[in-house]
């Protein structure tokens, strides 16, 4: 009786182990998301959460602008209520020697302006997924907001990968 009391012991707890490691596993990768919209339609798109070198926690999406469109949009989201940004405001991007100066579309985009908050930021991302050859990090600034923001390899494959 003992014995099987070890044995049962320790295949609940290999249970409970396995069970925590695979519940948080999705944690570490960016979360690819298809919606579907009033019209059956479709749309992927990547999402993910990030801190900058100030450990300001920014939430990062990008969608195509439409089922039909090649175009990307970035949409960087802050914290609501603690800042404010103030459009147009390009967004500077690096990788190695290379810089981007992606235009800010927050007030174009089809969405009611009225419906995106104070803290949110739209730019027009496919000049740089275009001229992109290789998943490489990149670092975004926002003068006056963002100082660096790392983006990571894995995360610029995902991007790339909602071009195609």
């Amino acid at each position: 009786m003992e014995r099987f009391r070890k044995s049962y012991s320790l295949i609940v707890l290999c249970i409970l182990i396995g069970c925590c490691f695979f519940s948080y596993s999705n944690k570490t990768y960016a979360d690819t998301e298809i919606a579907k919209h009033d019209q059956k339609i479709e749309i992927k798109s990547s999402l993910e959460s990030l801190r900058d070198l100030d450990y300001q926690t920014w939430q990062i999406i990008v969608y195509p602008s439409s089922k039909d469109s090649k175009k990307l949009t970035l949409r960087i989201v802050g914290y609501p209520g603690s800042l404010r940004i103030d459009h147009p405001k390009n967004l500077i991007v690096n990788a190695g020697r290379k810089t981007w100066n992606l235009k800010d579309i927050t007030n174009k985009t089809k969405i009611n302006v009225k419906i995106l908050n104070e803290s949110v930021a739209e730019f027009d991302l496919s000049p740089l997924i275009s001229e992109l050859d290789k998943n490489r990090p990149l670092r975004l600034r926002l003068p006056g907001l963002i100082n660096e923001l790392p983006i990571p390899p894995y995360l610029v494959s995902e991007w790339r990968s909602l071009d195609q």
